[in-house]
C-alpha cells in the first residue's frame, strides 16, 4: 500500500464503501437536482434555491456543478444578470437513480 499523500491525510470522510471518497457538496448537489427533476412543478430551480436546498454556500455550488456539468450529468445555466438555473441531464437522471433509487410516482 503506497505512502499516504498529504491530500489523501486531510480527506477522513468518505463513502459507506471506504473505497471512493465522495465530496459531500457533490452528493448533496446531485441530491437536490434530483430532487428538482421530480418536482411536479416541472420548472428549472434557479441557483439560488439550489444552494439553499443543499445547504452550501454559492461558491461551492458553482464549484460542483462546473464539475457535474464536466461530466455531462448537469447543464448550468447562467445568465447575464447573474440570475441561473441548473438542472440533470438524462445521463444525470440515470445516476441519480443509481444512486437514490428511482422514486418515480408515475
Amino acid at each position: 500500500m503506497p505512502a499516504p499523500t498529504p491530500a489523501d491525510e486531510r480527506e477522513p470522510m468518505t463513502s459507506e464503501t471506504d473505497a471512493s471518497p465522495l465530496d459531500p457538496a457533490l452528493v448533496a448537489t446531485l441530491a437536490t437536482l434530483n430532487e428538482a427533476a421530480n418536482d411536479p412543478a416541472g420548472k428549472t430551480w434557479s441557483l439560488p434555491k439550489i444552494a439553499k436546498r443543499a445547504q452550501l454556500p454559492m461558491s461551492t455550488l458553482r464549484r460542483v456543478l462546473t464539475q457535474l456539468d464536466a461530466a455531462g450529468l448537469s447543464a448550468t445555466t447562467l445568465n447575464e444578470d447573474g440570475t441561473g438555473s441548473a438542472a440533470l441531464t438524462d445521463e444525470g437522471r440515470a445516476v441519480c437513480a443509481q444512486l437514490f433509487g428511482a422514486n418515480d410516482a408515475g
